[in-house]
């Protein structure tokens, strides 16, 4: 059975202060517990990785990025390395976020090396697929998202397919506060499987997790996460708040 991954994206918000008062409130909600059937991933801003890092010590939740670039050191000036994040301890990055395609204009091509250059640095990344509210309304949904998948993982072997995690997030659906209904998600979910498996075979098909993201909240994470291909949720606005990422966290599942 695939483990859950709860993960937040804080995207730019907070600062070091609310970032620190966020993990308290985070860890003293969940009391420290832990989860066998799903694991938990903060991704704050990359000014406040260390700060998170250390708010983190004897927590179980793990520490993600929201973005990197591909290139281990150079003249990229304002960006990130995958040494730099792997040296405070970073186990997973965002890459590919609809944000990142659509606002900074990043290409497939550039998402799989970002992808290539993750699993190089032994980190997960989670690589974001899915469809503008035009792409939606013509029905090329699947289309658009197979694309994409097909771009950033065009480099992975086998081997390697399973251990990255997938994240089905519609544009139209990311901040609007509309969300896939739980069999519009399960439908896609199960195609990028499909694919996986026609492209890698059976077994990293199983294995690989797929979120789904786009206005997850305490209200309906429930319905979503009990769809069998549905391996947990990318989180935006919701985990900004203790009280509703602690509640996202314990969601009911399928059994």
């Amino acid at each position: 059975m695939r483990k859950k991954l709860i993960a937040a994206n804080w995207k730019m918000h907070l600062v070091p202060g609310e970032a620190r008062a966020l993990i308290a409130a985070l860890m003293a909600d969940l009391g420290r517990e832990t989860f066998t059937d799903r694991e938990v991933l903060v991704a704050p801003a990359a000014i406040l990785i260390p700060e998170v890092k250390d708010a983190l010590k004897q927590s179980p939740i793990m520490l993600g990025a929201q973005n990197m670039f591909y290139e281990e050191k150079g003249a990229f000036t304002g960006e990130i390395s995958p040494t730099m994040l792997a040296a405070y301890g970073v186990t997973h990055v965002i890459i590919g976020h609809s944000e990142r395609r659509h606002i900074f204009g990043e290409s497939d091509e550039m998402i799989g090396l970002k992808v290539r250059a993750a699993l190089d640095h032994r980190m997960t990344p989670i690589m974001c697929v899915g469809e503008t509210q035009e792409e939606h309304d013509s029905g090329r949904a699947l289309e658009v998202v197979l694309r994409q998948m097909e771009g950033g993982l065009g480099s992975l072997s086998s081997d390697e397919a399973g251990g990255i995690v997938m994240a089905y997030e519609p544009v139209w659906a990311i901040g609007t506060g509309r969300t896939a209904t739980p069999e519009q998600a399960e439908s896609i979910h199960g195609a990028i499987r499909g694919a996986f498996n026609e492209r890698f075979g059976h077994s990293p098909a199983q294995i690989v997790r797929i979120l789904y993201g786009g206005s997850v909240n305490a209200d309906n994470v429930d319905s979503l996460l009990s769809r069998p291909d549905i391996d947990g949720a990318l989180v935006g606005g919701a985990s900004l708040k203790a009280d509703s990422f602690a509640r996202i966290v314990r969601a009911r599942t399928a059994k």
